[in-house]
Parts: structure tokens; sequence; C-alpha cells
């Protein structure tokens, strides 16, 4: 993997570029994936948890992200819930029902297994308090290797999802050309009262609360590797004073895909992200930017 600055920019990225222009790659169909920006209030503004992703990993290796992962077939499933209906966020996320409650219930679930926060509670109008314990764990273990569903696991702690806890942001598409492809929905939440983040992640050898300015400055100056979309949403954070404020503003946001594009001009390979231009690249026929 290369860099510039912190972006991240596999070696195999040019070579796959021509493949596919030349017909001569087919690009891969993207898994639906979901990821959430937790936001926690200090006296400079709201910090966001972050995870360094292990450099064992095939996909974004070292690269800096947020809680979340694929959608899991079962997290289709119905289950309890509270704030707005699956058909709401259907219409907010661009998605059929079924697909809108399994991203929303991923973003959720891949929230607690990655980070062991919950966006649950009792009722609509609570959430839970503490998730610390070793049941909790147990319960959080079982989620990851996929021996318990979410939905069995609401029903067991008699919770319902609170989906009026999250706010749909942005959506990032994979570019065609890369091996392993996200269609990833983020979306934006504050650390409930009482809930505190764990190191639980076994795809992160790292984790930190970070302020998104400090963040991003740390990626300018190339210290912290991001995918684009990560340093992309840490921009847009920016003017928010309170997680309260980023939640308020979520509900205006533009949820078109982004998605990157890549064209030949000579022996130049021209890399955009629309409407993303930090991220233009010009790569050379063999070589990397």
């Amino acid at each position: 993997m290369s860099t510039t600055n912190g972006q991240w920019f596999p070696p195999s990225w040019p070579a796959r570029i021509r493949a596919l222009a030349s017909g001569e790659l087919s690009p891969v169909v993207p898994r639906r994936a979901a990821t959430v920006m937790l936001l926690r209030d200090t006296p400079d503004g709201p910090a966001v948890h972050m995870l360094r992703r292990r450099t064992s990993m095939a996909f974004a290796a070292g690269a800096y992200a947020y809680p979340g992962g694929g959608v899991d077939p079962r997290d289709e499933r119905e289950l309890g819930w509270a704030g707005p209906a699956p058909a709401v966020w259907a219409e907010r996320l661009g998605a059929e029902e079924s697909v809108a409650r399994a991203i929303v219930c991923a973003a959720v679930r891949e929230t607690f297994e990655e980070s062991g926060v919950l966006l649950a509670g009792p009722d609509e109008r609570t959430v839970v308090a503490d998730t610390t314990g070793a049941d909790w764990e147990r319960d959080r273990a079982a989620l990851v290797s996929r021996e318990l569903s979410f939905a069995d696991f609401l029903v067991a702690r008699g919770l319902v999802l609170r989906s009026d806890l999250l706010g749909a942001w942005t959506r990032w598409i994979t570019p065609e050309f890369e091996e392993r492809r996200y269609d990833t929905w983020f979306f934006v939440a504050g650390l409930p009262a009482g809930q505190r983040t764990r190191d639980v992640s076994t795809e992160a050898d790292r984790t930190e609360w970070v302020l998104p300015r400090d963040a991003a400055a740390r990626y300018d100056t190339g210290e912290l590797t991001m995918m684009p979309p990560t340093i992309s949403t840490l921009r847009q954070l920016l003017p928010y004073g309170s997680a309260a404020e980023a939640l308020d503003a979520a509900g205006e946001r533009d949820m078109t895909p982004v998605l990157a594009t890549a064209r030949l001009e000579g022996e130049h390979v021209v890399l955009e992200w629309p409407g993303h231009e930090e991220f233009t690249r010009h790569v050379t026929k063999g070589s990397t930017p």
C-alpha cells in the first residue's frame, strides 16, 4: 500500500484500473455495509471514536476507520424497533424496506460488536446505561461469531433497537476496480449516557477518541492513513459544536452514492471521486501516486 498524505491507495489499483478500462476485469458486486461515526461531547467539541484496522486485514489494512461492517442476512429479520419505521428509513436510504431494516440493524449491531456501545433500550424513551459486564461480553462475542443473531439478542434482553439515535450521513460505494467492494451507508450517533467504548474489535489493533480536526491534521501530515470516505466525513463534522448538532444536521444530508471513476488519458490513469476533488490522482503506467 502507498499513501499520498494519509490517503489509502493499494499498489494493485493502477493495473486493475487499466484492466477494467480494457474490458479484462469484471467488477465485483459490492456487499452492503454500514458504519457509524460515534460522537462524544468534549469541551473542545465532539470527538469521534476511531479504530485502526490491523495490518493483517485484507481490506484497508492499517487504515483508521469507524466501527462498522457488512450486513448479515439475518439483519433483515423483524426485531424490536423504536424510532422511525423501516419504511421511513427505506426512503431515506434509497433502499427497499427489508434492506433498509437490515442496514440500520447492521449499523447498531456492528457498533456493539466493535466498540461495546449499544444503541438500544427497554423502550422508545430509554437506552441501556452500561454494557461492560461479563454477560454482555458473552453476548457480544456470540454476535461476532454469528452464533447469535441480533434479533434474538434483543429479544433475550427485552430490548428494542433505537433507530432514532442514528442519523444517516452519506453513502459511498467502493470503486469498481477494487477486489473487495462495499456499498456503505455512513451514520452518525451520540454516545449514550452511562456507556463507554471498549477496545474489543478483533479487526483493530488500536482505538481512540479524537477530535475530527486533529484526526484530519494527522491525516494531512501522513501520520494517519484513511480511505477517502473516512477523511471526507471527518472534514464534514468540523462545523458542529456537539453530537446533537451533528445528529440534527444528518436529516438534510444528500445520500446520493459517491463512486470513484477512472479513465485513461494516454499513459496516465486519472482517478476521481465526483464532488471530492482532493482525492483526484494521476497515475503514470508502472507507478503509484
